[in-house]
């Protein structure tokens, strides 16, 4: 007779019920490939769960409350190397996906999946696969080729997109918002929406962070 693979054993962790009872819904529908062992809405209780019940994946947010996936995924990989970690999230950003395989996640994926998707998917992970929702993946193999073409732009590696490359650029030259705004031809609110988004991706709150990390990066020559 054929070998019967168990079902997957997997923890969900989410810092919202609502998530969590829409995914075990979700995969309600997959009794024979996936058992729920364990939920969790804090990192702490996700460190308890996964430690008692060593599940094959764990489905984790990249955001929980006031702490982060990231580094939950990172702590739980190290402490438990066989338990793989993928995050589903609404982020559909470059710059979260880089920081999450840098971590040690085996995959990152968008909470629009469905559930026959995301059941293939978490398959694909524990039989050591890695998934990447296939829009991120497609965006991702474009950079590579820009790369590889010596297309790429200062900033890239730290998950720039093109646009924020350039106004951190005016900056550094010590443009205002306005000047800036003025030199791409957009108006002063789409700079400051891509001011928003290099801060973040930098890990500053202030235009004279940005500078400093694009200094300290060499990032313009």
């Amino acid at each position: 007779m054929p070998e019967v693979t168990p079902p997957l054993r997997l923890v969900l962790v989410d810092d919202h019920e609502m998530v969590l009872r829409g995914l075990d819904a979700m995969l309600a529908h997959f009794p024979d490939e996936v058992s729920i062992v364990g939920h969790a809405t804090t990192d702490a209780e996700a460190r308890r769960v996964v430690a008692r019940e060593v599940p094959d994946v764990v489905l984790c947010d990249v955001r929980l409350g006031k702490t982060s996936g990231l580094d939950l995924c990172r702590d739980l990989t190290s402490a438990q190397p066989t338990v793989k970690v993928v995050l589903l999230t609404v982020y559909d950003d470059e710059h979260y996906l880089y920081q999450a395989l840098r971590v040690g996640a085996s995959g990152y994926i968008l909470k629009r999946v469905d559930g026959r998707e995301l059941v293939n998917q978490l398959r694909r992970v524990r039989e050591g696969e890695t998934v990447v929702d296939a829009a991120l993946a497609g965006r991702v193999a474009l950079a590579a080729a820009r790369l590889s073409a010596g297309q790429f732009w200062s900033g890239a590696h730290l998950g720039l997109t093109q646009r924020e490359s350039e106004v951190l650029e005016l900056l550094v030259s010590g443009h205002s918002n306005r000047a800036v705004a003025s030199k791409l031809v957009v108006s002063e609110d789409t700079v400051k929406t891509h001011l928003r988004g290099l801060y973040r991706k930098l890990g500053v709150s202030e235009r004279s962070g940005a500078i400093a990390v694009a200094l300290r990066e060499g990032l313009f020559r």
